[in-house]
């Protein structure tokens, strides 16, 4: 049966107001919320903190909330877990679901479809704000098929069990990292990894030497960073559009390395770029320019841009060069805020002006049965999230649409 989604939901039904006697809000703005995740939920105290003018949106449990403005950016969530006194920004739309019609995790699962997105987007490109702005009635306007109720929720949980699958593949990739580069900063930058006996050496006395570094233990060495890895600047990729007969690849640009994936958003370059301008799933990218970031990309094939770099070595295994590139970040960083331009950016120069050390083969060696695994397990992780992301794209519209239905026990 089709229904619009105003008959199936109360459309930004609360609002604060003085006699809600409120000692603190915890406030969500659009810039907190991607793609169902909350990155930063701000507690504020009434009569202590400043209270945005826009934080007026009372939320409850299973609430829908799509921000109004650039709806390709994909500012949205349905809230699982409530925190007491939560207000969003009135730059969202807030929608909670008629529960004897619809179930509110299906009815999300609709709003978020990328053909849905695609849609609300093409229409607030037709308004008159400065950025693409969408209505509460745009949203309320859309047409919906229900199932039955129990189907909705059978179709809701694949959905669910995806999300929690990435959600877990995710946290266990940040546990990960954070152990990697605890054990990396542990080994080559207090020094002290383990000695003969077990124990840590530097703090054991280990034997260090001066350097141009400072002090080094015995036996190490000092190299500039761009001396252990290759630093290999993308394409113009402008000059390289795919012919009329290839679909090409997706480019790698700033904020697709941000993002962790490509989207229909992103351009595409042809199939027929030199072979060394190809990404794949573990190579390891650093933003030089603009956004500066180091990370490992798992996004699939695409094409690298310019202002990206491609980090390999012949000799290094790449935690070793992934790991020193993301020490000096922050540094590179400041110094890219430094430049008196539109774009900050680093030089290669920075890059043979950054030191490194170079530790004894045996101790490379320990730390590499250590740190590769930790590495590929991480790689792996992501990849396996990326494809989980992609068949629930795939199913979406397939379920939403009938062409698949799911078995009711």
């Amino acid at each position: 049966m089709s229904f619009k989604v105003s008959d199936i939901c109360n459309i930004n039904k609360n609002n604060l107001s003085a006699k809600d006697n409120l000692s603190f809000i915890n406030y969500l703005d659009t810039s907190n919320l991607n793609e169902g995740v909350i990155d930063n939920l701000q507690k504020l105290i009434i009569g202590e903190d400043t209270i945005p003018s826009r934080a007026k949106r009372k939320v409850e449990k299973d609430d829908i909330l799509i921000s109004t403005v650039r709806p390709n950016q994909k500012h949205y969530g349905i809230i699982k877990k409530i925190e007491e006194n939560l207000i969003a920004s009135t730059g969202f739309v807030v929608l909670s679901a008629k529960e004897d019609v619809v179930d509110a995790e299906y009815l999300y699962r609709f709003l978020t479809q990328e053909a849905v997105t695609e849609y609300l987007q093409a229409v607030g490109e037709t308004s008159t704000s400065t950025y693409p702005s969408i209505k509460p009635s745009d949203i309320g306007g859309l047409e919906i098929e229900l199932p039955a109720l129990e189907e909705q929720k059978a179709i809701a949980k694949i959905f669910s069990d995806l999300d929690e699958k990435i959600e877990t593949n995710n946290q266990i990739n940040k546990r990960l990292e954070e152990m990697a580069q605890t054990i990396f900063k542990q080994w080559f930058v207090d020094f002290d990894f383990p000695n003969e006996d077990g124990e840590p050496y530097k703090s054991s006395g280990g034997e260090m030497v001066e350097s141009e570094m400072g002090m080094i233990p015995r036996g190490w060495e000092v190299e500039s960073l761009d001396k252990i890895a290759n630093y290999l600047n993308g394409l113009a990729m402008q000059k390289y559009r795919p012919s009329e007969d290839e679909d090409g690849y997706p480019v790698l640009k700033i904020k697709e390395l941000r993002q962790g994936n490509t989207d229909s958003s992103s351009d595409l370059c042809s199939y027929e770029i030199p072979n060394q301008y190809i990404i794949e799933d573990g190579d390891v990218i650093f933003s030089w320019s603009g956004s500066l970031l180091v990370d490992i990309w798992c996004g699939g094939t695409c094409g690298l841009n310019q202002h990206l770099f491609k980090v390999t070595s012949n000799e290094y295994d790449k935690w070793f060069y992934y790991f020193w590139t993301k020490l000096y970040l922050d540094k590179f960083i400041r110094i890219a805020e430094s430049k008196a331009t539109t774009m900050g950016h680093i030089k290669r120069q920075d890059l043979a002006n950054s030191l490194i050390v170079l530790p004894s083969k045996g101790i490379y060696r320990n730390a590499n049965i250590i740190l590769k695994p930790i590495l590929d397990k991480i790689i792996d992780g992501r990849v396996e999230s990326r494809k989980l992301s992609e068949l629930r794209g795939e199913l979406l519209p397939k379920l939403m649409s009938g062409d698949i239905r799911v078995t009711l026990e």
